[in-house]
C-alpha cells in the first residue's frame, strides 16, 4: 500500500525535473530520461501515477533505484543536521 506524504515544495521541485526531463527529450544538451526518473522519484509519494512509474523504473533498474533512495536518506539526515545547527545558532544570537 502506498502512503501519500503531500509537501508543497515535493510537488514544485518532482514538477521541475519532470519539465527539465520533457525539455530533455527534445534538446540533446540535456538528459531526458535522467530528469523524468528524478521527477518521478521526488513525486513517487505525492502521486499514485508517479508511484506506479517508479516502480517500473525500479523494475528495470533496481541498483539504480535502490543508490537513489539511499542518497535520498542521506539528503534528509543532512539536511536535519543543517536545520538542527541552524536553530543552536539562531538561540544564540
Amino acid at each position: 500500500m502506498m502512503e501519500f506524504r503531500p509537501s508543497l515544495s515535493r510537488k514544485i521541485a518532482g514538477w521541475s525535473l519532470l519539465f527539465l526531463g520533457a525539455i530533455g527529450f527534445v534538446l540533446p544538451v540535456l538528459q531526458g530520461a535522467l530528469f523524468t526518473a528524478l521527477g518521478l522519484f521526488v513525486l513517487r509519494h505525492q502521486y499514485l501515477w508517479a508511484h506506479r512509474g517508479l516502480g517500473w523504473a525500479g523494475e528495470r533498474w533496481p541498483n539504480a533505484v535502490a543508490k537513489v533512495e539511499e542518497m535520498e536518506a542521506r539528503l534528509i539526515a543532512w539536511g536535519g543536521r543543517k536545520r538542527e545547527g541552524l536553530r543552536r545558532l539562531l538561540r544564540r544570537g
